[in-house]
């Protein structure tokens, strides 16, 4: 295992000193004040970080940079009675009327440049991207170690061995985290081109260079997708799905491929994918996902493997699906961030579908900003998933730019007491703390049950109480990725070929028999756009929350995402239920004394259509008050 720490000889308040004596020599070429603010070359399409970031830019490529400096160093002593004062006035950051060597100063702080020590475990992509544009390191070395922690990590078993078959586990508990099925074995390659376009053109995006770790329903070119199960071992596609494509737009690194639970069916993450036949019984073998908080527990599902990942420091940031909960639960089991974008927002062309009347996918990280800066690279209309039509003039040019710690002022945050989990005495004691960090932070905290406008019980509960598509829509939609993605060197073909062949979890046969039998008319009946039962219910249940919000002005509602390791009620079927967003936050662990201690407990942020960026702004305000993430001891230290 190589070191995860990286650092320079110089210390960050040397490299400081001599940028202002480079500056003040006049040796960095830059494009004058008085010049065009054109975008330089490689320049960003959308803001980073803005606005902190981006508000001191000078040069017109939404960031600061050595250009920028050079044109303040220039314009020292420049006054409102300069001719060139318009187009360096927005560097009198003391607003004193006088440029300045302590205004060329404060401009310097905005750049994404630190040359101090970098230590990988919990390094957010700010802190990558500031250490790669100081040569601290590269994203080769970056790749590299995430690799290396994935190879010593991954599969080991610290506390002895353990047998599982099918479902079932035995001898010691403890079990290896099994959260990646693959990596790529092109990853260091694309590591090495955004270094070189680092090299030319400086950070061009906020994920240039940033290793990610996509769960295996996401289709690929360099690597396969199994869907987690042995069936399709073989999927090699032609393309990237439309979210991944993206990704590699922007410079990411896409690093490897994060366990799930087979096809996505379920919370417990199961795969069997690469595990091969167990020859005493000759029958496919499969293997569990453990949390990295304890690995005698489950990571959640059905993106478990990306959960486990991110929060053990297997990559920088994560990709998962969620129909009714699969980002949600390995989000709260794990202690991450997570974005259930609403139903249109990121396309799900070239993912394998499970219920596209719910499907959707989004980021996992471990911090809110980390979460918005992989939201930014994913949306866009997509013409072969039309849904993300209705995205149009919706969108903001960064959702960064709703990272603001005051965003809880003023704002109402509704909660419905039967969603609350107070009967989960871990829950109860989080969810009293979160109230009040929420009315400490300016907001107000609404008991939707009581305000003047009467709460819809009984079509509020049917909202909840809609059952997933996951039945009924799964072969049919299914059938549609065969055709248009799967790879020609997959036998299994269909649901009834994937069951003949023998090769997936095994435990799962009655499910998929119960899904191949679902006809035509069936999934017309539940499914249709117009008559379907399931898509007529999202859509009341979609404008009864909506007018819930709006008669009640509030900006958000929030229930817990779980319990420690569990579910709770119908909570996480408010957000696919409705199409509408949700992001789910750390609120803490289990205490010492409450059941699963150490188990963490998300709180989920569930907005109107196309409020990611509200929403962004909120959990954001939340965690910066509450700092409520710890990183799983076992795997810190390993690192």
């Amino acid at each position: 295992m190589k070191s995860s720490a990286f650092r320079r000889a110089r210390t960050t308040a040397a490299a400081s000193a001599g940028l202002l004596a480079v500056l003040a020599a006049g040796t960095v070429v830059a494009t004058p004040a008085n010049a065009d603010p054109a975008a330089a070359p490689g320049a960003p399409a959308a803001s980073m970080l803005a606005p902190y970031y981006t508000a001191l830019d000078l040069t017109g490529d939404k960031q600061v940079t050595t250009l920028d400096l050079q044109v303040v160093t220039d314009h020292i002593g420049a006054t409102p009675a300069s001719a060139d004062w318009p187009s360096v006035s927005v560097a009198d950051v003391d607003a004193d009327g006088v440029i300045t060597v302590k205004d060329l100063a404060a401009v310097s702080e905005r750049m994404i440049y630190d040359d101090g020590p970098f230590t990988l475990i919990e390094a957010s992509t700010l802190d990558m991207q500031a250490a790669m544009n100081a040569g601290v390191i590269t994203s080769v070395q970056l790749t590299q170690a995430y690799l290396d922690r994935i190879a010593s990590l991954d599969k080991v078993d610290f506390d002895g061995p353990t047998t599982t078959t099918g479902s079932s586990t035995t001898g010691n508990l403890q079990r290896p985290l099994n959260s990646i099925i693959t990596t790529s074995t092109v990853a260091l390659q694309a590591a090495a081109a955004a270094d070189a376009t680092r090299a030319a053109d400086g950070m061009t995006s906020m994920l240039l260079g940033i290793p990610i770790a996509l769960k295996d329903n996401y289709d690929t070119t360099d690597m396969v997708t199994t869907g987690g199960c042995a069936c399709w071992e073989a999927n090699q596609t032609t393309t990237d799905a439309k979210m991944v494509a993206g990704l590699r737009d922007a410079g990411a690194v896409i690093l490897a491929k994060a366990s799930l639970d087979e096809f996505a069916y379920g919370f417990v993450s199961e795969f069997s994918a690469f595990q091969g036949i167990d020859s005493s019984t000759t029958k496919q073998k499969s293997a569990l996902v453990a949390s990295p908080y304890d690995t005698t527990k489950s990571a959640g599902g059905s993106s478990g493997g990306t959960g486990a990942s991110i929060s053990a420091n297997f990559a920088a940031l994560g990709f998962g699906t969620d129909t009714g909960g699969s980002i949600r639960v390995p989000s709260s089991y794990n202690q991450l961030v997570g974005i259930r974008p609403t139903v249109g927002l990121t396309s799900r062309d070239g993912i394998i579908p499970l219920a596209l009347t719910q499907d959707t996918g989004g980021p996992l990280a471990r911090s809110v900003t980390d979460a918005a800066v992989a939201l930014d690279a994913v949306v866009g209309v997509d013409a072969n998933d039309p849904i993300t039509s209705e995205q149009t003039g919706l969108v903001p040019d960064s959702y960064t730019s709703y990272l603001d710690p005051t965003a809880l002022q003023g704002k109402r945050i509704g909660f419905v007491p039967s969603m609350m989990a107070s009967s989960n005495p871990t829950d109860k004691r989080l969810w009293d703390a979160a109230k009040l960090t929420l009315e400490a932070q300016g907001a107000t905290v609404v008991d939707l049950t009581t305000t003047a406008v009467p709460f819809p019980t009984a079509d509020f509960n049917k909202v909840l109480n809609e059952g997933s598509g996951s039945t009924n829509e799964f072969k049919h939609d299914l059938d549609v990725y065969i055709a248009n993605h799967l790879s020609s060197a997959v036998t299994s073909r269909s649901l009834g070929d994937i069951i003949a062949s023998g090769n997936f979890v095994t435990s799962r046969n009655s499910t998929y028999v119960q899904r191949n039998n679902v006809t035509p008319s069936q999934y017309d009946l539940w499914a249709n756009p117009t008559t379907g039962t399931h898509t007529t219910q999202i859509a009341t249940g979609n404008a009864l929350v909506t007018k819930l919000m709006t008669d009640n002005a509030i900006d958000a509602i929030v229930y817990p995402s779980g319990t420690p390791y569990g579910t709770f009620s119908t909570n996480l079927r408010l957000s696919p239920n409705t199409g509408m967003p949700a992001v789910t936050v750390p609120m803490g662990q289990a205490s010492p004394t409450e059941a699963n201690p150490g188990g963490g407990v998300n709180l989920e942020f569930l907005g109107k259509d196309y409020t990611e960026g509200s929403l962004i702004g909120l959990t954001y305000a939340f965690e910066q008050a509450t700092k409520a993430r710890t990183a799983p001891a076992l795997y810190s230290a390993a690192g």
